[in-house]
């Protein structure tokens, strides 16, 4: 039997962390880390996702702010919100929930989030520092799976990694990370042929097509370990709605590990939110680096992700 990667326990594990650092830094005399939430409509899941990262909030002591607008707000208007709490220094951290209405280009309002409040790491600035080792806000899904990851892997270089899904907001972002831990790694998508073949000589696999069941047991050699991302509500045979992952739990049980759906990568998503912006409330609190030669001066503590130490290596 595979183990199955408890996402909660780690997340709890993760909440207390950044609660402690929280403390210690309020303690210190620093800001209390304040992340702001910007709900435009009232799709049905956005509700639900923006309830539990304030609730999430309260748990580890940061000051949350919600902005709920109606659907019919314009661009211009939400790209106004957006310059206040750009400008507020009680606000350390932006999230704008999505999907945005229609009428309003998704990629114009994650552009206009100072990178530096960016706790999704969805902001361009972000997303290239990423790529090139440089610092940066770690997306808080991605960053989720390497931790889960960590718990199982000792080593990682030199694994063979395959990625199922090339999504800005998943799929890349997992793949950068994977890359500076030295796997060897190959993002795949709809249009990959033999995706079976290439799956089975995965050393990890990170499954995040959104596609319901779509990695069967003989995808996933003996010994692999297996991050199911994916997340889709059907109709079950009882008639009852529930929520599966993109990995045919039951076949991949010869799997070295797993995580299960709900209760594996879910929960790290939130925490991650958490630990991003307190990250980011201290950061805006030390001010700029002053000694710009050092590109990786400004880059954030990664050691949840590399165990003792701070960052990649610099090649």
């Amino acid at each position: 039997m595979a183990e199955i990667i408890d996402g909660k326990a780690i997340a709890r594990d993760l909440d207390e962390k950044t609660k402690a650092e929280l403390d210690a830094l309020v303690a210190a005399g620093g800001p209390r880390p304040g992340l702001a939430v910007i709900l435009v409509g009232q799709d049905p899941a956005s509700e639900v996702y923006v309830r539990r990262k304030i609730k999430a909030c309260e748990k580890v002591g940061i000051r949350s702010l919600e902005r709920r607008l109606p659907a019919e707000t314009s661009q211009e208007e939400l790209l106004a919100v957006i310059a206040e709490l750009n400008a507020d220094p009680q606000v350390h951290g932006i999230l704008c929930q999505v999907p945005l209405p229609a009428h309003i280009d998704t990629r114009t309002v994650l552009g206009a989030i100072d990178p530096d409040k960016d706790v999704d790491g969805f902001h361009p600035v972000n997303v290239g520092r990423l790529s090139t080792g440089t610092g940066g806000i770690v997306p808080c899904t991605p960053l989720g799976v390497m931790i889960l990851l960590e718990t199982v892997i000792d080593d990682f270089v030199g694994k063979d990694a395959v990625v199922i899904g090339k999504s800005n907001i998943v799929g890349k972002p997992v793949a950068m990370l994977l890359l500076e831990r030295e796997c060897t790694v190959v993002v795949t998508h709809i249009y990959t042929e033999n995706l079976p073949e290439v799956a089975r000589k995965a050393d990890i696999i990170v499954a995040a097509a959104g596609a319901p069941g779509l990695v069967k047991g003989d995808w996933v050699k003996p010994g692999a370990v297996v991050i199911d991302v994916g997340i889709t509500r059907i109709m079950g045979e009882d008639g009852k709605e529930k929520l599966v992952g993109d990995v045919a739990f039951d076949e991949v049980q010869h799997a070295k590990a797993v995580t299960p759906v709900p209760g594996g990568v879910g929960p790290m998503t939130i925490a991650c939110l958490l630990h991003n912006t307190v990250q980011a409330a201290k950061a805006i609190a030390a001010g700029p680096v002053q000694d710009t030669s050092d590109p990786y001066a400004d880059a954030p503590d990664r050691s949840l992700i590399y165990g003792a130490g701070e960052g990649a290596s610099a090649d």
